[in-house]
């Protein structure tokens, strides 16, 4: 497996909600990141202001 496809599958189980390797320290990154987005839209209001 290519470099780019094995960031492409890590993507994607981070975008699944899977954790593929807690000993990766950029994998935690990722998926703290995308958690924290995830809260942070959950919070946000979807209606628009005017």
């Amino acid at each position: 497996m290519t470099p780019e496809e094995e960031t492409d599958a890590l993507l994607d189980a981070l975008g699944r909600g899977e954790m593929t390797d807690a000993f990766d320290p950029a994998a935690r990154l990722l998926a703290a990141l995308l958690d924290d987005v995830s809260q942070w839209r959950s919070s946000v209001s979807m209606t628009p202001s005017t």
